[in-house]
């Protein structure tokens, strides 16, 4: 293997990502546990920060615009980053090989903060904290899903090229009725364990279903402003 390639031929964005965010699950689990939850609770989304208890929480006001991205890093426990770390490698790897690594990183940011703004919209007021990066893996999801059921593959090679997919303008991509198979499958898996409270994944405190939404719609809806200009041009094929 070259040295400039992929661990495992995966992105570099989605090691880096999957690294840090394994990284931050190992320290924390060697700090005392009170110490553990400072830092938790300093890193995590809570919306109580927005409705006057900024100043009572660690980290206080300065926490109240960094968790929005902070959150995404921190999680509930080893299962519930290994889910996360499985969906990125299955749809942020498609994503941050058609967009690179800095779009990759500007999108799934993006993603994210709008999983927090929909959570906070719901939960205005709560104090339990939001951890994970499911909201921007969300988004890495509904991005992924406007180029890889339409790319082709190729004579003589293994696999579609996902990087010269046509991508899909929005009402192409909802009219695929493989799409919208996995998408009701998805939101319905989401409402389900979110408003039954039943953990998943690790989650302590269930998941934040919200947010996941949140950050799907922020992909699905944006992803067109990430993707390269060659692949753009294709769409026209679709349309």
């Amino acid at each position: 293997m070259a040295a400039s390639e992929p661990i495992f031929n995966v992105p570099r964005a989605v090691v880096l990502a999957a690294a840090v965010m394994i990284a931050i699950q190992v320290v924390r689990g060697l700090l005392p546990d009170e110490i553990d939850i400072t830092v938790l609770l300093s890193l995590a989304f809570i919306p109580a920060r927005y409705s006057g208890s900024a100043a009572e929480l660690p980290g206080g006001y300065v926490t109240a615009v960094t968790s929005f991205v902070t959150y995404m890093v921190v999680h509930g426990g080893w299962m519930h980053l290994l889910v996360n770390v499985l969906w990125m490698l299955a749809f942020g790897t498609a994503v941050a090989r058609r967009i690179g690594t800095r779009g990759f990183f500007e999108f799934s940011i993006l993603c994210g903060i709008a999983g927090a703004l929909t959570h906070l919209v719901f939960h205005w007021g709560e104090m339990a904290p939001v951890v994970g990066a499911s909201a921007a893996i969300s988004g890495q999801m509904a991005g992924a899903l406007r180029f890889i059921f339409f790319a082709r593959r190729e004579p003589g090679e293994r696999a579609p090229d996902f990087s010269r997919a046509p991508l899909a303008d929005l009402s192409t991509t909802l009219r695929d009725h493989w799409i919208v198979g996995f998408l009701v499958f998805w939101l319905v898996l989401n409402a389900y364990f979110g408003l039954t409270s039943v953990s998943f994944g690790g989650a302590s405190d269930g998941i934040a279903w919200e947010a996941h939404i949140g950050g799907f719609l922020c992909g699905l809806l944006t992803f067109g402003l990430f993707d390269r200009s060659s692949a753009s041009e294709n769409a026209s094929q679709l349309r």
